[in-house]
């Protein structure tokens, strides 16, 4: 679905991403993991058009997308729930789905997608009228991934959806993931919590400085004894 080939990207005389190559199955949940100013957040950045690639080559669906504008990616089925949620707090919980789907004809449709998300996120559903700065940090999480899925994407890109929240709340948002996936979504996980984003995913990539340096399925990067010291604690 997704092929990323010898990717730059970085902002002004920095260059962040430094060569990176991956691959997203359809119907596949990829993670991505990385310490701290890895390269994590400007590589999703740079998929959804808000950081244009230097050098590299970036496909969906066969198609190169790298010069596109971001509005123009989304409408090709690529959407994303950015780090910090970024929901628009002045506005409510209804306006803020809404705008999700700004780039759809609203119809009917609409409506029925707008339900079955609620079924999804049911802590939502008695908040539609609230404005979305009264939420929680939880609450907001599911917002930002919901207005994410208004959208109707193929491949949801996922920015650090577990930062800053409980633990109980943790395990919520993984297993919404799974659910979503579950439900034919295709899911690029970027996450600092390495243990839940590599248990849950078919496949990951380790980036470091900008590069990638380890790549495998979730269970096989559990079980390297490299993660398990950087990054599990082990």
């Amino acid at each position: 679905m997704l092929e990323v080939n010898d990717l730059h990207s970085g902002y002004g005389n920095i260059e962040i991403l430094k060569g990176i190559n991956m691959k997203v199955p359809a119907g596949s949940i990829v993670s991505l993991i990385g310490s701290n100013g890895a390269g994590k957040s400007t590589f999703l950045m740079t998929l959804s058009g808000i950081v244009r690639p230097r050098k590299g080559n970036i496909l969906f669906e066969g198609r190169t997308i790298g010069k596109l504008p971001p509005d123009a990616i989304v409408k090709l089925g690529i959407t994303q729930a950015p780090e910090g949620r970024r929901i628009f707090s002045h506005l409510t919980v209804e306006e803020n789905l809404d705008l999700g789907a700004y780039t759809r004809n609203i119809g009917k449709d609409l409506k029925k997608d707008k339900e079955e998300l609620l079924d999804l996120f049911p802590a939502l559903k008695n908040r539609l009228k609230a404005l979305a700065g009264n939420l929680s940090g939880g609450e907001q999480q599911m917002l930002a991934m919901a207005r994410a899925l208004m959208a109707r994407p193929r491949l949801l890109l996922l920015d650090e959806p577990s930062l800053g929240l409980a633990p109980k709340l943790v395990e919520l948002v993984f297993a919404l993931i799974k659910r979503i996936n579950e439900r034919g979504i295709t899911v690029l996980l970027v996450e600092q919590n390495a243990w839940k984003a590599l248990d849950i995913a078919h496949y990951g990539y380790v980036i470091e400085s900008g590069r990638i340096q380890l790549e495998g399925s979730g269970q096989d990067l559990l079980a390297n004894p490299q993660i398990k010291e950087s990054y599990l604690g082990e």
